[in-house]
């Protein structure tokens, strides 16, 4: 039998107060660090931070708030959803996280990606025309360094190493890694290449479409003669007590944040109907417990996948309704998608 797993994903976007009022970045970290301690109490398997540079999202630093985690929480997994690798010293997230694995007791995972975003290249000194091979080089590395022995790589992005260890190790030897996909065909075989399991971020359309990804992944490890490796997928949503509520909830802030970024990238306008569309035929699981966990049961089965990690906070919503999404997504929709699971 599939053992499955349940996870929350937040970009710590900015947010209002209940009264619509805009929360400082430090109110959002500090609701993110208690949504994370929610999330734990309630039994759910992975909580994952992502990263940004922009004045949209809080978190700039995910590791930071996971350590305050790892000290505050007891069972559940924390992790990235991604950490930027492209603009990072692989050398120094290894660092970072074997410290937060020690302070959690063995309870963090890496998510390396590209990232949706461009902000973090200019900031930290890194040009956009080696966007590739950054990439690339550095989930190499990455990878040596997370065998915890002594590492020799060279390459053009970053100074070689010759024979070196580096520091703090961990006790049980390895820090597990997970590589965000988007849908690209080469990010898959790259994957499956460097035995890394992968996360499809599913963020439109239905999520059916995203099972020759995993099937290509998962040919691609037959042909390594590699054991299989797990798949997830990443999407984003909001549940309340009705599909109404979560709608009217939901949509504000979809809106604001969605459309913000499609303003930047030349997107066509952000409308109500493309968003109901998503809601109710794509990748966006916005609605009762019931409609949710339904679609999540297609979403793993569709894909293949044994974990989901929904992206809770979509755009500015208060922090109340993100809490009350969480219970309910974790005392109601993850027991009915099980069940749902069982009985296939």
């Amino acid at each position: 039998m599939t053992d499955f797993y349940f996870g929350l994903d937040t970009f710590g976007n900015m947010s209002l107060d209940d009264s619509g009022k805009p929360q400082s970045a430090a109110q959002v970290i500090r609701d993110v660090l208690a949504q994370g301690q929610l999330a734990d109490r309630l039994g759910l398997n992975n909580f994952n931070i992502g990263e940004h540079h922009r004045d949209d999202f809080a978190v700039t630093a995910p590791d930071t708030i996971l350590a305050g985690l790892a000290t505050t929480t007891s069972n559940i997994t924390l992790g990235t959803g991604v950490t930027v690798l492209s603009s990072e010293d692989p050398v120094r997230v290894y660092q970072r996280f074997a410290t937060i694995d020690a302070l959690s007791n063995g309870r963090v995972q890496i998510t390396a990606g590209r990232g949706s975003f461009i902000e973090s290249f200019p900031l930290f000194g890194y040009e956009l025309s080696d966007y590739n091979e950054l990439f690339e080089q550095k989930l190499e590395l990455l990878v040596e360094l997370l065998k915890e022995g002594p590492v020799t790589w060279s390459g053009t992005m970053r100074a070689g190493l010759t024979n070196q260890e580096v520091y703090p190790k961990t006790e049980a030897g390895k820090i597990p890694l997970r590589v965000g996909v988007g849908g690209s065909p080469e990010s898959v075989i790259r994957a499956a290449k460097l035995e890394i399991p992968m996360a499809l971020a599913i963020i439109g359309g239905d999520p059916a479409r995203f099972e020759p990804f995993a099937r290509l992944y998962r040919e691609s490890l037959a042909k390594l003669a590699v054991e299989q490796l797990p798949v997830s997928v990443h999407s984003p949503g909001h549940i309340a007590e009705t599909d109404e509520q979560a709608i009217d909830e939901a949509w504000p802030g979809y809106e604001a944040s969605f459309g913000k970024i499609g303003r930047e990238r030349g997107w066509a306008p952000t409308t109500k109907e493309h968003f109901l569309t998503e809601v109710n035929h794509g990748s966006m699981y916005v609605g009762s417990p019931e409609t949710v966990a339904n679609k999540i049961a297609y979403a793993l089965s569709s894909v293949g996948a044994n974990r989901f990690d929904l992206k809770y906070d979509m755009g500015p919503l208060p922090h109340s309704k993100l809490v009350k999404s969480i219970e309910l997504y974790a005392t109601e929709v993850v027991p009915r998608v099980r069940k749902l699971l069982e009985a296939q």
